[in-house]
């Protein structure tokens, strides 16, 4: 395992990366840049830089009038509040035209725990997969943030992705063979297994090394994409 790395941290990053290649990309962000790390786009691309404020039924609402204008946007803000204070415009502006705006929350889950309990989002996976024609992801790190960043990318219509605030360790290569809606085994094993996503990755590959020193293989499977979720790799696991 490599260096530690925020999941938020990449996202920053590949904003960059992929706004000097594609010059439809816009970045808006709900007065959060420095947390989501959309400051480093806004720097590199200011003119496609749009700051919403703490406003952030505006943040999505503009992110939708974008994309049915033809550009690309990233929008970001912290889980909590683009899922609790943005719901009715994401649902109704952005999943009800199908309008291809990305979604990208940071500070997802319980680890946020310096913000405290208003600060914590674990409702986000329930809310935002039940709308329709939502895709929803959750990279388990740096590297594998970037190569499904750039899954959705190419993906036509609306996406939520959830990315942590705390750094986790870096367990893919790059040009790892991931896809959208497809779970990725990262350790096998024949005992037992543990899906997760996100930062629970890390923890179960924490979990694996212990449980391997008593004898108990188990393997570990990134549920990357929330959904379409891959019942396959469900059934599977169960099965063998």
């Amino acid at each position: 395992m490599a260096d530690k790395i925020a999941t938020r941290q990449a996202y920053g990053e590949f904003l960059v990366e992929a706004g000097a290649a594609r010059p439809e990309i816009v970045v808006l962000d709900g007065d959060l840049a420095a947390a989501t790390q959309t400051k480093l786009f806004r720097k590199a691309f200011p003119e496609r830089f749009f700051e919403a404020g703490i406003a952030e039924q505006n943040l999505y609402g503009m992110a939708a009038g974008l994309a049915l204008s033809g550009k690309i946007p990233f929008a970001s803000t912290f889980a909590m509040f683009a899922c609790g204070r943005a719901y009715e415009i994401i649902r109704n502006s952005i999943c009800y035209n199908r309008a291809n705006v990305k979604i990208c929350a940071t500070h997802g889950g319980i680890t946020v725990g310096e913000d405290g309990a208003t600060h914590q989002c674990l409702e986000d996976f329930a809310l935002m997969r039940v709308l329709p024609g939502m895709r929803v992801i959750c990279p388990a790190d740096a590297v594998s943030a970037k190569i499904l960043l750039g899954q959705i990318l190419d993906a036509n219509g609306p996406v939520y992705a959830r990315f942590g605030r705390a750094a986790v360790p870096v367990f893919y290569e790059e040009g790892a063979p991931l896809e959208l809606g497809k779970a990725h085994c990262l350790r096998p094993g024949k005992d037992a297994a543990v899906i997760a996503c996100g930062v629970e990755v890390s923890e179960a590959m924490q979990a694996a090394e212990l449980l391997q020193a008593e004898g108990i293989d188990l393997r570990v499977i990134d549920m990357h994409t929330i959904k379409p979720l891959d019942k396959e790799a469900v059934l599977q696991a169960a099965a063998e």
